[in-house]
């Protein structure tokens, strides 16, 4: 029997209703199971640094675990604000995911136009790694343990210099939340464009001090060239397990760098979740691990809720920080 046309038209409105209340067909309830395409990995850096080494680790395994490309690609400008803004700003359906460092909250607390928000504009997935910064000095620098070097700064109120990659850089939050908790720290910023001239400074005693990331400044300490006074974990690390905290004489400083996936606000909780069970999966393995201590972090496996939690507190932090020291990027 043909349906009446009456009946056409019911089953038409009620089908329209369904689509716009989203509901779906059975045979659309999910559609294909994800991940059914490849992924794409934005790394908002230049290919070679620690961003870029950790996320292809990263993908790489990921890959084989989901059964499907993720394509990494790198996205550098604006301090890693460039590729980070596009992935804010891509579909939230989990296809386009970004590898993001602690320098993305250090951003946020001194730049004042920010492309985005690292809070609301992204969703957590996971927690990748984190590592401890290393304080170094000139092998002329009277100190060789984070006393000593409290104790000589104290004792020479501005003498001393200390060398960063730029105004509102993570060493320079990272010095100046050194000197924020150890009162008679008075030390004076000297800032470069980059790294590289920060270091042949320190190296030449120009400036006398530099905290920096440990495989930037490892090297340089192990052929002799400078010399290291602390790490900046509240405890000792296996990434230099001879070095001591700072913590050891300025109680309860910490500042460690992490390195983390990120997602398009709104992509559903229930591709996060998929994505971050892959993520610790991967982290699990004894050769990533290896590999990721070899390159100065150790893997930190979170949950996207408390990953987020570390980047809320981190942006409140360093924005507080900015405030008072008056810290506003080059």
């Amino acid at each position: 029997m043909k349906p009446t046309t009456s009946l056409v038209r019911r089953t038409v409105a009620i089908s329209a209703c369904m689509l716009a209340c989203g509901v779906a067909f059975p045979a659309m309830a999910s559609g294909a199971p994800y991940p059914s395409k490849a992924i794409t990995l934005v790394v908002p850096y230049p290919p070679g640094g620690s961003n870029d080494v950790f996320a292809r680790l990263v993908a790489k395994e990921m890959g084989e675990m989901l059964k499907q490309a993720i394509i990494v690609e790198n996205r550098p400008g604006a301090s890693g604000n460039t590729g980070t803004a596009s992935v804010a700003k891509a579909p939230a359906d989990g296809y386009t995911i970004v590898a993001v460092s602690s320098s993305m909250t250090t951003n946020a607390a001194v730049q004042p136009k920010m492309p985005f928000d690292p809070v609301k504009s992204l969703a957590p997935i996971a927690m990748l790694a984190k590592g401890p910064m290393v304080v170094a000095v000139n092998n002329e620098f009277p100190a060789s343990t984070p006393e000593e070097l409290i104790k000589a700064v104290k004792a020479n109120p501005g003498k001393f210099n200390y060398a960063t990659s730029g105004t509102g850089s993570v060493n320079h939050i990272a010095t100046e939340y050194l000197r924020a908790m150890a009162p008679g720290f008075d030390i004076t910023h000297i800032p470069y464009k980059g790294q590289g001239l920060a270091v042949t400074d320190v190296v030449g005693n120009q400036v006398q001090i530099l905290m920096s990331s440990g495989p930037s400044i490892l090297p340089m300490i192990r052929n002799g060239k400078l010399k290291a006074v602390g790490i900046t974990s509240l405890k000792s690390s296996p990434i230099a397990p001879d070095l001591k905290p700072m913590a050891s004489a300025v109680p309860g400083f910490e500042f460690e760098l992490w390195w983390g996936l990120l997602a398009p606000a709104g992509t559903p909780a229930d591709i996060v979740n998929q994505l971050n069970a892959t993520v610790n999966k991967a982290l699990a393995k004894p050769a990533l691990k290896d590999h990721f201590l070899r390159e100065g972090a150790l893997v930190t496996p979170m949950a996207p809720a408390q990953f987020g939690e570390v980047i809320s507190s981190d942006v409140a932090r360093w924005k507080q920080l900015a405030k008072t020291n008056n810290i506003v990027a080059d």
